[in-house]
This record gives structure tokens, sequence and C-alpha cells, in this order.
């Protein structure tokens, strides 16, 4: 039975934020597991486990990396992978986009696409709001120009005016 991906879930990534999570996960899965295994085995031939510092960081450290490999494996499940669009203009996944919020002058600036892409690069330095997001949705598909009203988290309807819409190059 295929597991159908509902659309809010789907993680928007580039090929190259593909790849490198997939990389990361291999690393973990082999050379990481394997790295952490040891250490607890090496932990443990040194006797009392109750006052053992080595054996109870070691299996701390086995933990988060068995929780980042089911974070990867469930976000590389849920990948669509696109390239970044060309062209400017319209909103989507992979564009930097440029808005106002009603009564505003000040210009918010932000990538529409998936938090991990900026895990991948610390170098990037802007926010990102997910294409699920409620504001995410409501800008989806608009052009510059464009007004589009979403609910915020306080239930107050929010609306915002796109000022621009390129594509995201890092």
């Amino acid at each position: 039975m295929t597991q159908r991906i509902d659309e809010d879930s789907v993680v928007w990534l580039t090929q190259e934020g593909y790849d490198q999570l997939k990389s990361e996960l291999e690393h973990l899965k082999g050379p990481a597991r394997a790295e952490i295994t040891q250490r607890i085995s090496d932990a443990r031939d040194e006797g009392d486990l109750k006052e053992n510092g080595g054996y109870h960081a070691a299996k701390d450290e086995q933990g988060k990396i068995e929780a980042r490999i089911r974070q990867l494996e469930d976000m590389l499940r849920r990948a669509r992978v696109g390239e970044t669009p060309k062209a400017g203009g319209k909103v989507e996944p992979g564009m930097k986009v440029s808005i106002k919020f009603a009564g505003d002058d000040d210009v918010e600036t932000f990538l529409l696409g998936s938090r991990e892409l900026l895990a991948l690069d610390a170098s990037v330095d802007i926010d990102v709001y997910s294409p699920q997001s409620p504001l995410g949705s409501a800008i989806l598909g608009k052009k510059k120009g464009d007004k589009a009203s979403y609910e915020a988290p306080n239930g107050k309807d929010v609306t915002v005016e796109i000022v621009a819409a390129e594509p995201f190059t890092g």
C-alpha cells in the first residue's frame, strides 16, 4: 500500500538540499551509528554504569542521532524536489518574497520554502515561511501588487500586499 502524502505536509527542497539531507542520513545510519555503538561498548567495559559519565553521554548522543535519523527519514519521505524558480513575479516555493502589511509601509522579506534549507547553509540569513503556513498558503500563486488575507494565530485577519517575488539565490 502506497502512503499518500498530504499536500500540507510536503517539504519543498532543491535537488542540492535533498542530496545534502540524504548524505547526512547515510552518514548517521552508517559511520555515526557505528562510532556511537563502539563508544557505548567501550564505556560499558569500564564497569559500574551508574557513575560512568562516558556511558551516559554516549547513550544521550545515541538518542540524538536516532531522533535525527527519524526526522530525516520523515522529511525525505515527504520531500518534493524542485528547482529554484528561474523567473520572478509569481509567489511559489523557492522565492524570496517581499510583502507589506495593510496599514504599514514597512516591507518584510523572507524565503518561501522549507526551514531545512537554512540548516544546510549557515551563511543564509533570511526568515523562512513554509508554503503551508497561514501566510505562505495565502500568498502562494499571487503576483506583485496582489493582496492576500489570512488568519493570524491570534485569530485576527491580516492582509498583505505582494511587493516582490524573486528567485532565491542564497
